[in-house]
């Protein structure tokens, strides 16, 4: 693997970049509070004709590269990918790797490094076991400007202030990532419109059946997809929904616990006592004379 003689590293004009000291780093990880995410470095580099780097033995931290305008390309030990405008690139942490901007149409990226617990977490949720990945997320506004608060925050001082400061984008950052890469398929889509549908109809008598009717889907399937998807069973699902609502009429209003029992879709209001007190342990009358704010 090597990208030549005449790439080079940084220096171009109107860049920015910030790179803490690694002894700082290191006290970071072994501190309470800022061991979970440190930004350890981070930059701006427009218009980077002939940027490359080649790290034979990879770096520390998960690195992600964000390609705002024209090319460019990243290596493995494995594979050779393009990167366009669009399109970022998440390297994990120890893999071989290089990259470079498009001679013809050089990359304007953002970039930056991250280490802490909290990066092998990201990695396992992301389900990300290629050592080097291309995705594509079209718009960058948003990511662009947290790389933007994290490159402020760490110019300005290095205080644990700051650094914390820094960290919380760039979860922010991960938390967007991971997000925009879900694609759910059309029996996830399916799962998705139900669960709508329970929110906006949590009162009405609808089946586990009807339901999957409507989503064209086996009612073991569909069961079987939804719990998969929401983390709890349909019937479980709409109770959270008309306890919430319950909670909401006894907190704010004077209607009767009957009519309440009613209005969120019991009509035997014993019953729904029963699972009222179930849900909170208390009755929804006492839950009424409680205290509460």
């Amino acid at each position: 693997m090597s990208i030549g003689d005449d790439r080079i590293r940084d220096g171009f004009p109107g860049q920015r970049m910030t790179v803490l000291p690694r002894p700082l780093v290191r006290r970071a990880l072994s501190s309470y509070g800022t061991s979970a995410l440190v930004v350890t470095d981070a930059g701006y580099f427009p218009h980077a004709d002939r940027h490359g780097r080649d790290r034979p033995q990879g770096a520390a931290q998960l690195i992600l590269i964000f390609c705002a305008r024209g090319a460019g390309w990243v290596e493995s030990a494995r594979t050779r990918s393009g990167v366009r405008a669009g399109e970022f690139v998440i390297i994990r942490p120890e893999a071989r790797h290089a990259y470079g901007a498009d001679d013809a149409d050089p990359w304007t990226v953002w970039w930056m490094h991250l280490d802490g617990y909290l990066v092998n977490d990201w990695l396992v949720i992301s389900d990300l076991t290629e050592p080097v990945s291309v995705r594509s997320l079209g718009d960058l506004t948003e990511p662009l400007g947290l790389v933007q608060q994290m490159i402020r925050r760490m110019q300005t001082d290095v205080t644990p202030a700051s650094m914390l400061a820094a960290a919380g984008a760039a979860w922010h950052l991960l938390t967007l990532l991971l997000v925009s890469q879900v694609r759910p398929d059309s029996a996830t889509e399916s799962v998705q419109s139900a669960a709508r549908y329970l929110r906006e109809h949590f009162a009405d008598p609808v089946s586990v059946s009807e339901l999957a009717a409507m989503a064209r889907l086996s009612t073991s399937h569909f069961s079987a997809i939804f719990r998969a998807e929401v983390g709890q069973s349909v019937q479980a699902y709409r109770t959270d929904l008309r306890m919430a609502r319950a909670r909401e009429l006894l907190d704010t209003t004077p209607i009767p616990v009957s009519e309440i029992a009613r209005m969120v879709g019991y009509d035997d209001a014993f019953y729904f006592a029963r699972q009222f007190k179930k849900t909170h342990g208390v009755a929804p009358t006492i839950y009424r004379s409680q205290r509460k704010g």
